[in-house]
């Protein structure tokens, strides 16, 4: 019996979702349906292409780069340089009106340029800033929705953990990747800050100006926090950033770099001992090969994918929708959305970029501006309710007091923030591209 390509594309795609949404791991799923299929349908050579595959992604030297990148963030958050930072623009903006929500969206941009995660903005502010924010009467929609909205900056500002899987996913260079999304990410935060400067300007109580009689600090005492706590950081992100940019050193050798400094600052705020090493170390491993797991399954199923036929069926049915151009990438975008709500960033990027990149490039679209669009896409998935692993990160350090309701009417601007910043890089795609050209990356 004769089994057609479209029905096979099906099955792999059901069964790859369903065993998801189950709650398997990722990284066996895809290898477990891979293996299946093409023990089905191609046989035993099928191990052959599983060889090649693995091999290519324990080769890729710019892969070396996540371990030592997550180390870098790992150590930086238990070194307490989070607090240390908060507590500058505590008292930078705590007096003006939504100024601790201001302060929270910047220490969550500064804080991603230093870890290159989500998770560990999201945790970490929720921490610190929200009691903080519900102790001055703020709003507690808007207090929920700055963090989870300023976390979900991990991804997107440099150096991101998914930008390092998705250049070589895609094919495209991570650091033109990453020269791409310093502007985007910036223009992200600002954003987000003038919606809580307006908001709070127009309804005090959402976002009440704290008492200057509770920040009483000599100018002294203000520089030396601003010189320990954001100096050393925004050196530390200009060392391994600029050393990409300006080709001093690769991913890779920028990320051995920064790991470096991390534990340099480390032992400097007198926080580098056993128990601190002994949990970045073993974070690390736990993230890492986490990462790795999903790599090699994807690549086993991405290898039977294509083998098959399957992505020239998805690459026939996107083209043949009867959408413009422009239609054609929403209903990519909208499918990225929609698995955002179930599957992590790492099966979405495994799963759809080998698929969508090929596409975008046949209708005429530039690599680097659509792998930059859709990680920001993936960003408002992060905190697009019913599902959204930012909203479920918060929920699980809050006060009682916060409800889930309270974070899913929080998110709702920053998502429409999000939206409008894609018809904006859209219309002025040189806000993206500008960087690369201007590096030569391009």
């Amino acid at each position: 019996m004769t089994v057609s390509i479209e029905l096979v594309t099906f099955l792999m795609l059901g069964s790859l979702l369903v065993l998801i949404i189950m709650g398997y791991p990722i990284g066996l799923v895809l290898g477990g349906v891979a293996t299946l299929f093409g023990l089905i349908f191609i046989g035993p050579q099928v191990l052959d292409i599983f060889m090649l595959r693995l091999f290519g992604t324990m080769s890729n030297y710019i892969l070396v780069a996540v371990p030592l990148f997550v180390l870098m963030g790992v150590v930086i958050e238990k070194s307490g340089i989070a607090m240390r930072l908060y507590d500058s623009m505590y008292i930078l903006f705590g007096r003006l009106r939504g100024g601790l929500a201001v302060a929270t969206i910047i220490t969550c941009t500064i804080f991603a340029t230093a870890t290159g995660v989500v998770g560990a903005s999201v945790v970490t502010m929720g921490i610190i800033a929200l009691p903080a924010m519900l102790k001055y009467r703020y709003d507690a929609p808007l207090a929920a929705g700055s963090i989870c909205a300023g976390g979900t900056l991990g991804i997107l500002i440099p150096p991101s953990i998914m930008i390092l899987v998705y250049g070589p996913t895609a094919g495209v260079s991570v650091g033109a990747l990453f020269s791409a999304a310093f502007i985007p990410g910036f223009v992200l935060a600002l954003l987000y800050i003038i919606y809580i400067l307006v908001i709070s300007y127009l309804n005090p109580k959402v976002g009440p100006a704290v008492d200057t009689s509770t920040v009483q600090y000599t100018t002294a005492e203000k520089l030396k926090l601003f010189f320990t706590s954001v100096v050393p950081v925004v050196g530390l992100i200009l060392t391994v950033l600029g050393a990409i940019f300006f080709g001093l050193a690769s991913p890779t050798e920028a990320a051995a770099l920064g790991s470096a400094f991390s534990l340099i600052m480390a032992a400097a705020y007198r926080k580098l001992n056993r128990e601190v090493l002994k949990e970045a170390v073993m974070r690390t491993l736990q993230t890492s090969s986490m990462v790795y797991l999903v790599l090699i399954g994807a690549g086993f199923f991405t290898g039977v994918f294509m083998r098959l036929g399957s992505g020239d069926v998805i690459k026939e049915v996107i083209l043949g929708l009867p959408f413009p151009d422009w239609g054609l990438l929403i209903a990519m975008w909208l499918l990225i959305v929609i698995l955002g709500m179930f599957i992590d960033w790492i099966g979405i990027v495994m799963i759809v970029v080998p698929i969508f990149t090929p596409i975008a490039m046949e209708l005429g679209f530039d690599p680097i501006w659509f792998a930059m669009m859709n990680i920001i896409v993936l960003q408002t998935s992060f905190i697009t309710p019913p599902f959204a692993f930012s909203i479920f990160m918060l929920k699980g350090v809050a006060p009682p007091e916060v409800t889930t309701s309270h974070i899913y009417r929080g998110v709702v601007p920053f998502i429409l923030i999000q939206l409008f910043s894609l018809i904006l890089f859209s219309v002025f795609p040189d806000l993206i591209l500008f960087l690369p050209r201007y590096f030569g990356l391009l």
